[in-house]
C-alpha cells in the first residue's frame, strides 16, 4: 500500500463551501458537539485506527471531526454509490485526511474505495465503524452480521447501533418529490422500524396508506394502527406512491409496474438497489433504485444524525473495554443510549421522597 493515494474526491476546491456547511450543521448536532467538549481533553480513542464506511454527508463530517478530536486515526469511504456530498468530503481531503469517495462512483470503484481505508501507515485498522470491534448503524448491516454469526464466520465483537432507543423513534423517512402527498394512496412495503416511520410520515401529510407485509405480527400491528394490509399484487393498482423498506429482494417487479397508475413515484429507503426491479425501469428511473433520502434529498435531519451517532460512545466502549464484549452481535448498552440522550439537555432530578 506504499503507492496509495492520499485521498480521492471529486473536487477538493469545494472545501470552502464545505466549511460553511459544517458550521451550520454543528448547531443542529448537540450530541456530537457535546462529546467533543466532554472527551477531547482525555482523548479516550488515542491509538484507535478506524476504517469508516457511512453515508458521506455533512452530518457524517461532524462525526469524523468528533472522532479525530478523541484521538482517532481514521480513513473513510462511502457505503453508497450516490450519497456522497462532495463539499463535505472536500473538507477532509484538504486537511490531509484519507477519504476515498465521490458521488456516482460506479460499482467497480465502490470496493476500491473501501480497500483504500483498510491499511494505515503503521499497519492494518483495528476498529471498523459501520459495517478490534464493529459498530453498525444500518438495518442491512445488522442483518448481515447476524447471518455471519449464525454461520460462525463473525470473528470480532459487534454492537448494533441501528436498534438503539435514541435512533429508532426519530428516523422517519419522507418522500422528497414536488407533489402534494395529501389524498394520494401510498403503499409501504414492510412494517418494521423504517416502514412504520414512513407510514406515519405519509399519513401525517394526508396520504391514505396501504401496508404490505410477510410477517403476521407486523401485519396485525399495522391493521390495529389503522392501515389497510394487502399484497403488492393488489396494492400496485391503487398506489400513487410506493416505498420499499424491507432490505429484501424483488419487492416491486415488472408485473407490478404494468398495473401501476401513470406518474407513480417509486422510492427505496434501504441500502442497496435490489428491492425494485430497476432493470425493467432502466430508461426511466430517476435515482436508479438507490436510497431515496440521499439520492433525491440531503439525507436525514442533522439532529437525528446527532442522536444516532451514538457510534462514538460505542467505539469508546469497544476500545476501552474489549473484555466486556465477546464475539457476537450486541445491543447498545442502555447506559450509552442514556448518555447520548442526556447530552445538551437539563434533566429534572427526583428528590429522595419522589424516588421512594
Amino acid at each position: 500500500m506504499s503507492d496509495k493515494l492520499p485521498y480521492k474526491v471529486a473536487d477538493i476546491g469545494l472545501a470552502t463551501w464545505g466549511h460553511k456547511a459544517l458550521d451550520i450543521v454543528e448547531n443542529e448536532m448537540p450530541g456530537l458537539m457535546g462529546m467533543q467538549e466532554l472527551y477531547s481533553a482525555s482523548r479516550p480513542l488515542k491509538g484507535a485506527c478506524i476504517a469508516g464506511c457511512l453515508q458521506m454527508t455533512v452530518e457524517t463530517a461532524i462525526l469524523i471531526e468528533t472522532l479525530f478530536s478523541l484521538g482517532v486515526q481514521e480513513q473513510w469511504s462511502s457505503c453508497s454509490i450516490f450519497s456522497t456530498q462532495e463539499h463535505a468530503v472536500a473538507v477532509f481531503a484538504e486537511a490531509g485526511m484519507p477519504v476515498f469517495t465521490w458521488k456516482g462512483k460506479m460499482k467497480e470503484g465502490y470496493p476500491w474505495c473501501i480497500e483504500q481505508t483498510l491499511y494505515f501507515k503503521d499497519g492494518p485498522l483495528n476498529m471498523i465503524l459501520d459495517d478490534g470491534g464493529i459498530s453498525e448503524e444500518t438495518k442491512t448491516g445488522v442483518h448481515n452480521l447476524h447471518k455471519m454469526m449464525a454461520s460462525a464466520i463473525l470473528k470480532v465483537p459487534t454492537i448494533n447501533v441501528n436498534d438503539s432507543v435514541t435512533k429508532i423513534p426519530y428516523r422517519w423517512h419522507q418522500v422528497d418529490q414536488d407533489v402534494m402527498i395529501a389524498s394520494k394512496v401510498a403503499v409501504v412495503a414492510g412494517y418494521g422500524d423504517v416502514g412504520k416511520g414512513c407510514a406515519q410520515a405519509l399519513q401525517g401529510f394526508g396520504a391514505c396508506v396501504i401496508i404490505t407485509e410477510i410477517d403476521p405480527i407486523s401485519a396485525l400491528q399495522a391493521a390495529m394502527e389503522g392501515y389497510e394490509v394487502t399484497t403488492m399484487d393488489e396494492a400496485c393498482q391503487e398506489g400513487n406512491i410506493f416505498v420499499t423498506t424491507t432490505t429484501c429482494v424483488n419487492i416491486i417487479l415488472g408485473r407490478h409496474f404494468e398495473q401501476m397508475k401513470d406518474d407513480a413515484i417509486l422510492c427505496n429507503t434501504e441500502q442497496f438497489d435490489v428491492e425494485i426491479d430497476v432493470r425493467w425501469l432502466n430508461n426511466n428511473a430517476v435515482e436508479k433504485g438507490w436510497l431515496v433520502n440521499l439520492g433525491c434529498a440531503m439525507g436525514r435531519p442533522s439532529f437525528v444524525g446527532s442522536n444516532s451517532f451514538n457510534q462514538v460512545m460505542v467505539q469508546i466502549a469497544l476500545w476501552t473495554h474489549p473484555d466486556k464484549y465477546p464475539i457476537g452481535v450486541h445491543f447498545l448498552p442502555k447506559k450509552l443510549d442514556e448518555a447520548v440522550a442526556e447530552l445538551d439537555v437539563k434533566l429534572t432530578k427526583l428528590t429522595e421522597k419522589q424516588a421512594q
